[in-house]
């Protein structure tokens, strides 16, 4: 089996690879700047693992991994200018780099290059791995939509908020999974738990982003800190400060997010002493380990031999409890 580094190695030099000759050139400059910002490649890497798991050719399912990086990409240039942010991965985002209407164009031009990638699987997989995908697609709109319009309530639930997370985040790492397995010869059984386990560490990843993206370090984070707090995202903590809090700091918390009189610095310092003193932080780590359990669950129960799963289950520790 390949390592986890042979695997990123695979997954950097098929991105490399990429050439965009096509014209204007404007229109192909931010989608290779996106891209040579470098993230984790998680997603197009647990597509090749899992595939791994039950072939030793990888190259396969290269094609529309990186087709599901693109499209991963593309999701985080819109939703950087939905949220107005400045930065992603320590540089500028897009539309900062650029413009506005750059940013929705070329982050339109991803999608379609993604479809692209993923129409290059080999003709036996592909009337499997493109329907999924597609309804990958529109599960992942479909949570934006809801986390754009929880912006607009005062608070939401615990239940509303992870089913929003499942739509916006799990669903693509899920799907990566599945259909990494279907290229690799895995049974539908296993294929589904891969998915399944998909979803549980997607859950866990996204709840573990909103702990760093207020406790984290700028430094390895990649990302300005507080910057949900500033949006007024509901983020897990946002929705148990929400339960827990007294009346006199939900008060204070919306007045916050209605004011604009005081500084950003402001703003951060007193919502995060807000959600320390109330314990979310703690709460949100806990909730982070159950879906761990669950992940574990799910990859303890696919009908391989436990040392052909210790590259996954090594990757997942690394993924979940990072520091960056």
């Amino acid at each position: 089996m390949y390592s986890f580094e042979q695997i990123l190695h695979i997954v950097e030099s098929g991105i490399e690879r990429l050439k965009f000759t096509r014209k204007p050139p404007g229109l192909y400059l931010p989608v290779e700047y996106i891209l040579t910002l470098k993230g984790k490649r998680i997603r197009p890497a647990m597509m090749l693992m899992a595939c791994n798991l039950y072939s030793e050719d990888v190259e396969q399912a290269l094609q529309p991994a990186i087709g599901m990086e693109l499209f991963h990409n593309f999701t985080l240039l819109h939703d950087d200018l939905m949220d107005q942010a400045d930065k992603r991965r320590n540089q500028l985002t897009v539309h900062k780099k650029w413009n506005e209407n750059t940013a929705i164009l070329s982050g339109d031009a991803m999608l379609i290059l993604a479809y692209q990638q993923i129409g290059e699987t080999s003709p036996q997989f592909l009337n499997q791995i493109l329907p999924i995908f597609t309804q990958t697609a529109l599960e992942i709109c479909e949570g934006q939509q809801y986390d754009m319009e929880f912006e607009q309530l005062t608070a939401v639930s615990e239940e509303d908020y992870i089913e929003m997370i499942r739509l916006k985040t799990a669903v693509l790492l899920a799907c990566c999974l599945q259909s990494g397995a279907i290229i690799g010869g895995a049974s539908s059984i296993d294929a589904e738990r891969l998915y399944q386990l998909g979803i549980y560490v997607g859950l866990a990843f996204q709840l573990q982003d909103d702990l760093l993206d207020t406790f984290g370090d700028p430094k390895t984070f990649g990302k300005n800190i507080g910057g949900d707090i500033l949006s007024n995202k509901k983020t897990f903590l946002h929705v148990w400060t929400m339960q827990l809090a007294s009346d006199a700091q939900k008060a204070e918390i919306q007045r916050l997010q209605s004011s604009c009189s005081c500084s950003p610095d402001e703003k951060i310092a007193t919502v995060k002493g807000i959600y320390e003193s109330l314990g979310v932080r703690e709460l949100t780590d806990e909730k982070v380990r159950y879906y761990y359990d669950l992940a574990m669950k799910s990859l303890l129960g696919l009908s391989l031999p436990g040392e052909r799963l210790q590259m996954l289950y090594q990757t997942i520790d690394l993924l979940l409890w990072r520091k960056f």
